[in-house]
């Protein structure tokens, strides 16, 4: 069977260590499964171990502008045919398994007690769970991303260099919108 591999985030947007950790997962497997959290405006709750994620200020992009940037990352890391994005609703562990087989191991970095949480949500579930130490030093943050988008300061150097262009043409058509 083909070895399954998972990695789950909200992807506000996707970054180059969000890549990067793809590439980790990929080392010893035969297939990942990007799976998009907070899907929707429904799978949004708040979390007392990370107080911004349920937030729309959090949640700019769609699932759908989310895949769409997936796609394009994935693409310039020659990982296209060995991925696969899909929606993710950690508020619905009984429907899970129909969107990542029981089967992938899940590989959760973590930098603050909601990584950690969140990989206790997914072995309660029943996956196996492979936890990596994040350095914080280190750490590439979607919310400095999207804090840099709304300060108008420079951002590129922290996403996929085949995203800019489509999340250029995405924040423009956000400002033109009143629901984000």
């Amino acid at each position: 069977m083909t070895a399954l591999v998972c990695v789950t985030g909200r992807f506000q947007p996707v970054h180059r260590q969000h890549l990067e950790l793809f590439e980790i997962a990929l080392r010893d497997a035969d297939h990942l499964v990007v799976a998009v959290t907070n899907p929707d405006l429904g799978a949004r709750h708040e979390e007392a171990t990370s107080q911004h994620r349920h937030r729309a200020s959090a949640n700019p992009f769609t699932y759908f502008e989310r895949a769409w940037l997936l796609a394009v990352a994935l693409a310039e890391r020659d990982l296209t045919g060995r991925s696969t994005v899909v929606p993710f609703d950690l508020t619905r562990p009984q429907h899970w398994h129909e969107y990542v087989p029981q089967a992938a191991r899940q590989v959760v970095r973590a930098y603050s007690d909601w990584e950690r949480h969140k990989a206790r949500l997914l072995a309660d579930g029943g996956y196996e769970v492979q936890l990596l130490d994040g350095d914080p030093a280190g750490h590439v943050s979607a919310s400095e991303i999207r804090r840099r988008f709304a300060a108008g300061e420079a951002w590129e150097e922290l996403v996929a260099t085949s995203s800019v262009p489509l999340l250029r043409e995405l924040l423009a058509a956000h400002g033109a919108r009143d629901d984000h």
